[in-house]
């Protein structure tokens, strides 16, 4: 068979969410990278090929942003009329056209060479070229979700539930089990102009109105963006891993049964003008193996917000806890447990303990089953991909191990995270010199915000120069000053609950569109030592929060940003602004 030798600085194998961050992240910090994902679409849970809803944060303003907020932004601004097909192809272009990236889909990796308590290659068959392509790196990130480098390198790892002594949580069992929560195949319904039937296969299970009264206690509604079907799930109570195919064969006939009794059911008058309109094949798992760092996440830590000195990302779903016997589990198929919102996840939870040069993010990083129930969701999964890839360049450029980074770079891990715009409790990021020098003024309103070093607001404080469209604000230098470039950090409706994707389609569905509240039009002029104002940068149709400008260096004295045109809002929000 053919075999192709890839050499790279950093190796990703997994492309959901999390290892197309870390990937992304990594190579626009420098380091050469090489994504490996055994699907032929990017997104893993996402994606196309499973349809989950991706979920984050509770509460108000503690969206998750940084590069995942950036590929929401653009589905909203692209695909209007929402297909998956358009979603996968912008998880796609973001990794395909990346700099320093290299993409390898359909690529199983299936095994690994240590040498000296390191990985120096791992292995991947690419179903369709019918290809070996062996990856050497200096760094590798296994964000598989199922943890597969963990058997191939003898990195520690734990899988299923603790018990409640052995670290002290109050919601886990009281003896320790191989238990996990199981996997579901999604279904997605549609609302058409007239009825349609249902005729299930003979294979299909048949279930009847007491059941149903049984396990939920209500009626089914297609109405709003909840009933995405996530409790049609199977697995818990045996090897998530291994018994994928035979848990994916029950849930067909499950999904089948539960259409077939919405359908022809004794209420299935309400859903007359539902036709099923795609049922996931694949399973979108939630638990397997989770990986053993120099910190492991409890429950504990979660009640307490994670105020960890290292923290690199955050959490705030509730610790949702699905019962190992999924659908079979009469009652409903969840408990959530209260979390806040915001928690911090430390840094020490997204490097192998005996592994020296492995990274991991997503639902298997090091935390226990109480704890991984809650930071397993995707938005967190994706900051915690970012922060792992950003802390690969920084590793790569000074040659350091992940525990190097944690001992004598972590601060600057901090602020490069900050200032791409991944926000970090409790912390503030620092605002660069030339900034700090100038004198801050603005057409109308306070500008002071904007360099407060916070990029959302934060409790009652907003964060933010408020202003309309035609204001500017503008940075005075006591001399000609050198810049090139620009960052600013607008608002893209932090509360807004639109999901990346819809869990249904009704005929009453709104097109997508970026939020109201983003500056569209926008433009960075530089004024000369004699007093001319020259535009340096100029952006039309932006439907971005996060926008970083680089243009030709040039001598000015002052530096103004002016705000044209928002996509509807009247207020214009500001929450960071600064020549560089």
């Amino acid at each position: 068979m053919k075999s192709i030798n890839l050499q790279a600085d950093f190796c990703v194998v997994g492309g959901g969410l999390a290892g197309l961050c870390a990937a992304v992240a990594a190579a626009r910090h420098g380091a050469k990278t090489v994504l490996m994902h055994d699907r032929p679409v990017l997104g893993g849970n996402a994606s196309s090929e499973i349809r989950m809803c991706i979920g984050g944060a509770h509460g108000e303003n503690v969206r998750e942003t940084g590069i995942v907020e950036e590929i929401q932004l653009e589905n909203l601004y692209r695909n209007n009329y929402p297909n998956y097909s358009v979603w996968d192809s912008i998880l796609y272009e973001t990794a395909a056209f990346q700099d320093n990236l290299t993409l390898l889909l359909n690529c199983s990796c299936c095994a690994a060479e240590t040498k000296d308590g390191k990985i120096t290659s791992v292995k991947g068959w690419q179903l369709t070229t019918e290809t070996w392509h062996e990856v050497s790196a200096d760094y590798f990130s296994d964000c598989s979700g199922d943890s597969i480098l963990a058997p191939l390198t003898g990195a520690e790892f734990r899988m299923g539930r603790e018990a409640s002594s052995e670290f002290g949580e109050s919601i886990a069992p009281a003896e320790a089990d191989k238990r996990t929560m199981g996997m579901s195949c999604l279904l997605q319904a549609r609302e058409l102009g007239r009825p349609q039937k249902f005729i299930p296969p003979k294979w299909a299970y048949k279930y009847e109105e007491a059941f149903f009264a049984k396990k939920f206690g209500h009626k089914f509604s297609f109405k709003g963006d909840s009933e995405n079907f996530w409790w049609l799930e199977l697995g818990g109570m045996g090897d998530t891993v291994h018994d994928a195919e035979t848990n994916r064969d029950e849930l067909l006939k499950i999904a089948f049964g539960v259409w077939d009794y919405i359908k022809n059911g004794p209420d299935g008058a309400t859903s007359a003008n539902w036709v099923l309109d795609w049922l996931g094949f694949l399973p979108g798992k939630r638990e397997s193996r989770r990986y053993v760092g120099d910190h492991i996440l409890t429950q504990n830590d979660v009640r307490a917000e994670g105020r960890f000195d290292d923290i690199v990302a955050y959490g705030g779903w509730s610790m949702d806890d699905h019962f190992p016997e999924g659908f079979h589990h009469l009652g409903g198929g969840t408990t959530f447990h209260p979390a806040p919102s915001p928690y911090g996840i430390p840094y020490r939870c997204l490097y192998s303990k005996n592994i020296d040069n492995l990274f991991f993010a997503g639902r298997n990083i090091s935390a226990t089953h109480t704890a991984m129930s809650s930071c397993r969701v995707m938005r967190t999964c994706a900051i915690l991909g970012q922060a792992v890839g950003t802390a690969v360049a920084l590793a790569a450029r000074h040659g350091l191990s992940p525990r190097g980074v944690h001992e004598h770079k972590l601060t600057e891990l901090q602020n490069q995270l900050m200032d791409d715009d991944c926000y970090l409790p409790w912390k503030q990021r620092p605002v660069g010199k030339l900034a700090r020098e100038a004198t801050l003024s603005a057409s109308s309103g306070d500008p002071a915000p904007v360099l407060n070093g916070v990029d959302r607001p934060v409790g009652t404080e907003l964060n933010a120069w408020q202003a309309a469209a035609g204001d500017h604000l503008e940075f005075a230098f006591k001399d000609v000053r050198s810049v090139s470039g620009f960052r600013v950090v607008f608002a893209s409706d932090l509360n807004r609950q639109r999901n990346n994707m819809p869990p249904n389609y009704q005929q009453s569905l709104k097109e997508f569109a970026p939020p109201a509240t983003l500056v569209s039009d926008f433009r960075v002029e530089t004024k000369s030592a004699a007093g001319q104002w020259e535009t340096a940068a100029e952006i039309k149709d932006n439907h971005q929060r996060l926008v970083k400008l680089k243009f030709t260096p040039r001598g000015t004295v002052a530096v103004r940003l002016v705000v044209e045109k928002t996509l509807g809002a009247k207020t214009v929000w500001v929450f960071a602004a600064e020549p560089q």
